[in-house]
């Protein structure tokens, strides 16, 4: 069997997979909810959902670093990973131990290929297209509701010390796109760039994520001793993981605006 990854990979299966190291937290969620929890064997530190997950299976380290020697004892026969989440170096590293399957995803579109793919790898098509449906209904429901609302120039940002910000190409900046927020960076090659105080005085709406910075209602208070814009804590969970947290992204997006 072959199958096509998201970089355009084939990979080359010779049965379904059953034993699953999953790097990627986010995608760790969605193959527990496509009925595949008793198959995964290895995950990181940072997959936190579903909660008691980590205790049922083998850390095998982060999302940029892990235990080499820990994965390969765990026999997978499958190991998924993201573009933008690890590193080259890991992936061809993975390479050696079993089949990586490599997701890259920046708008809701390719979230969802993402899962219907997986679906495919796993032979569970069916469960895959279930969430799929959910997804789109709410879409659809949600780009509806949002038109009553006025656009509003934001920053999304994701770390202190150095302040830095979300740019463009980013599956961030399709979410705040899809909220009507209009993103202040504009810089095409500018992913995550750092950002001065100058930039920040030029939002109407500043949003500060909970990851990969945690920050917290503290901050707002900083914040509001220097600026004049509207600031908002956010859940940085519904605005950069992609696959089946889009079904309950989509209901927290209305909180924003309300």
């Amino acid at each position: 069997m072959e199958f096509l990854d998201q970089l355009n990979r084939t990979l080359k299966l010779s049965k379904t997979p059953s034993r699953i190291v999953s790097l990627v937290p986010s995608q760790t969620e969605l193959l527990v909810e496509i009925g595949l929890r008793s198959n995964i064997v290895g995950v990181t530190k940072f997959c936190v959902h579903p909660l008691d997950l980590r205790g049922e299976k083998t850390i095998v380290g982060g999302t940029k670093q892990v235990n080499y020697s820990k994965i390969k004892s765990l026999k997978p026969d499958i190991i998924i990973c993201n573009k933008e989440e690890n590193t080259e170096e890991m992936v061809l590293h993975l390479k050696s131990i079993a089949p990586v399957w490599v997701s890259d995803i920046s708008t809701i579109p390719e979230s969802i290929e993402m899962i219907e793919r997986l679906g495919e790898v796993f032979n569970v098509s069916e469960k895959a297209s279930r969430i799929i449906s959910k997804i789109e209904e709410k879409l659809d429901d949600f780009k509806v509701y949002i038109k009553g609302f006025s656009s509003k120039k934001v920053l999304y940002l994701i770390w202190k010390e150095p302040y830095m910000a979300v740019g463009k190409k980013t599956f961030i900046d399709a979410l705040l796109h899809l909220n009507n927020f209009e993103n202040i960076i504009t810089e095409e090659n500018s992913r995550y760039p750092e950002v001065t105080l100058e930039v920040l005085k030029e939002a109407e709406l500043i949003l500060l994520s909970t990851e990969p910075y945690p920050f917290r209602h503290s901050h707002i208070l900083e914040l509001q001793n220097i600026i004049d814009g509207e600031i908002k804590l956010v859940d940085g969970e519904y605005f950069s993981w992609y696959g089946s947290r889009l079904v309950k992204a989509l209901d927290y997006f209305r909180t924003l605006h309300q």
